[in-house]
């Protein structure tokens, strides 16, 4: 049945007999056996014949077909017909479609899309959701190596409107894989009759669309650039980031580190916009966990009821003692959660940043340790004097440990060092420092 379609299709689309064929294609309704067709023609019939496929099963067509024979079409279809295809595919055929494309392609779909529906494509051309590739834009002015400074000129002068940077000029080859990246006042200080290639150097910076938008903001802030180009895993130019977009990212990176970082789910939208039922269901999760975690520090304070009961004094430095330890802990996971963020910390670091802060933990701790002890021994004696010291020491320590190892075992887990947020640092050791405390006192005191 195949062969005989596929013979019958070739003798319509010889013969110029459209709407024969397209009937004929509307009641084969066999999916493989119209890809089979499809594939057994030459390039521009085979663009004819998919254009005559019924539009309701050209993209089941479309995503029986192999990789390589999908991408060839799609070079081939028009705009229109490109934009239809994609809006038509289904959601898995899609996914399979745009695991990535050739830079060409890409470049070409981003180049047909109004601002308004460029979004959209960027979710259809697969780019993770937050990745550059749902940053870029295709406005961009791009060269050859082989022109002359004259026509590169002309060449912005005429495309400079719908660009969005026009402070750097990209150099592709004729594959569009990016050769260099030069500054536009190169172009106008050097002779009009040298070559593009004459300026090159070949060092630039770049982006891949597959790159978190993170690394594009940290990028652009090391480099100090006002656009970074984007390319796909061969190197062709498929984009560019600017300032005000990364800016956008960096402002929005924050605000939910701020969030994460007070036990509060970022919100959707401004404080302002929120609705009643969206800043309670962003707070009681982190609440109702928190709760949980403060019944351990109960549940410590009951076990060791005697211990109170025979020394009552101690009562007195639980808030002392804990809220220091809080506070240490918050601070060293501020520091350690910034320093992930920004990239001045890496994963292979956590040696050496640990051993720093156990040194300038331990050195916190014999400070306030001292103070505090001072502060025992005046309320009551030697004994309370040298339990409220110890135990402070040890917090301290403990809490700055606490606060360098949970970041870092959530960005090892691929997880937000954020979420080691002051609150949750400060609930796991106030359970911890209840536990020190009622030790050190039942050793010194003998009470069990």
């Amino acid at each position: 049945m195949s062969r005989e379609f596929t013979e019958r299709i070739k003798e319509l689309i010889e013969s110029r007999h459209w709407y024969e064929l397209r009937q004929e294609l509307w009641e084969e309704q066999l999916v493989p056996d119209i890809a089979d067709a499809l594939l057994d023609l030459t390039k521009a019939d085979r663009v004819v014949l998919y254009r005559l496929i019924p539009r309701d099963i050209a993209a089941e067509v479309f995503a029986y077909l192999e990789k390589e024979d999908r991408n060839a079409l799609l070079k081939d279809l028009s705009d229109e017909e490109t934009r239809h295809l994609l809006a038509d595919l289904r959601p898995d055929d899609r996914t399979t479609l745009f695991e990535e494309l050739p830079g060409q392609v890409t470049q070409r779909l981003l180049n047909l899309l109004s601002p308004a529906d460029l979004r959209e494509a960027r979710f259809l051309l697969g780019y993770p959701e937050y990745s550059v590739g749902r940053l870029m834009t295709p406005d961009y002015i791009a060269v050859r190596p082989e022109w002359t400074l004259t026509q590169a000129l002309q060449h912005c002068r005429k495309k400079a409107k719908d660009s969005e940077t026009l402070h750097v000029i990209y150099v592709v080859d004729s594959s569009w894989k990016l050769l260099d990246a030069l500054d536009l006042s190169k172009f106008i200080l050097a002779d009009p009759d040298d070559l593009v290639e004459d300026l090159m150097n070949y060092s630039f910076v770049s982006l891949s669309a597959f790159d978190d938008r993170e690394k594009a903001v940290w990028t652009m802030e090391k480099y100090d650039a006002l656009s970074l180009p984007v390319v796909d895993s061969g190197g062709v130019l498929v984009g560019v980031v600017t300032f005000d977009d990364v800016f956008d990212v960096a402002v929005e990176e924050v605000t939910e580190d701020i969030y994460k970082g007070a036990a509060v789910t970022p919100l959707t939208t401004s404080y302002s916009d929120a609705g009643i039922w969206e800043l309670f269901s962003k707070r009681i999760g982190w609440l109702i966990a928190l709760i949980f975690i403060s019944l351990l520090s109960a549940g410590v304070i009951s076990v060791f009821e005697q211990t109170l009961e025979a020394v009552i004094v101690l009562t007195v430095f639980i808030p002392l003692l804990l809220g220091s330890g809080g506070n240490a802990g918050a601070q060293s996971s501020t520091l350690m959660v910034r320093g992930l963020a920004t990239g001045d910390l890496k994963l292979d670091q956590w040696l050496v940043t640990l051993t720093k802060e156990l040194i300038v933990g331990l050195s916190l701790g014999v400070s306030l340790g001292i103070l505090s002890s001072i502060f025992g021994f005046l309320n009551g004696g030697w004994e309370i004097g040298l339990i409220v010291g110890v135990t402070m020491v040890s917090i301290i320590l403990v809490a700055s440990l606490l606060g360098v190892c949970l970041p870092f075992i959530l960005t090892r887990l691929n997880l937000d060092p954020a979420v080691a947020s002051s609150p949750l640092i400060t609930s796991i050791t106030d359970v911890l420092g209840l536990l020190i405390y009622f030790v050190v006192a039942g050793k010194v005191l003998n009470l069990f």
